[in-house]
């Protein structure tokens, strides 16, 4: 592959056209970390995204004889954008589809991004439990039981003020304890 990577588009394209897996390779080289990166952005999923850098690289194989290509870089990545929309709306199809016929519909969100709500969770239950006593119920009351602090201060004996006041300093203890959480992602 030494003297590939020298030769331009056109070159790799006319050998290409002839079944050089060689020229192949370069062009796969070359290309896919763009083609994966206009992907991604669009779908946000990885998986996706690769699969269809794959899928637009073998295309690109299957019909190498055939293939009439002024620029090779407009071409792949128009091929991504069109294989990007069409898996876009097969998904909204399905989904639609599921909604229709009562099928429950699965979260689309990537195992990654669970896991890291999870731990944002549980970093905050862990958070909420460090809270002293009072500042701990007033804050279980606002969010679990969804109670406006006048009712709260009612419920307590306290002023709203003061329930005021504690939701306040509970809720920049857990920003200060979950910053540092948050910004490694």
């Amino acid at each position: 592959m030494n003297g590939y990577q020298l030769y331009d588009n056109k070159i790799l394209l006319r050998l290409l056209c002839e079944g050089d897996e060689t020229a192949f390779t370069e062009l796969y080289h070359r290309y896919w970390k763009p083609l994966f990166s206009i992907a991604y952005n669009r779908l946000r999923e990885m998986q996706s995204a690769e699969d269809i850098v794959h899928d637009v690289f073998a295309s690109l194989w299957a019909n190498r004889e055939k293939i009439n290509i002024d620029t090779l870089e407009n071409y792949l990545a128009t091929a991504v954008k069109y294989m990007v929309l069409a898996r876009i709306r097969r998904m909204e199809r399905e989904r639609a589809y599921k909604l229709n016929t009562g099928t429950p519909v699965v979260d689309d969100q990537p195992v990654e991004n669970k896991l890291h709500f999870k731990r944002i969770l549980e970093l905050i239950d862990t958070q909420v439990e460090k809270l002293p006593e009072k500042c701990k119920l007033i804050f279980k009351y606002s969010r679990e039981q969804g109670m406006p602090a006048k009712e709260i201060a009612r419920e307590l004996h306290i002023s709203q003020k003061t329930v005021e006041n504690q939701l306040n300093k509970a809720l920049r203890q857990l920003k200060l304890a979950t910053r540092s959480f948050l910004n490694l992602f």
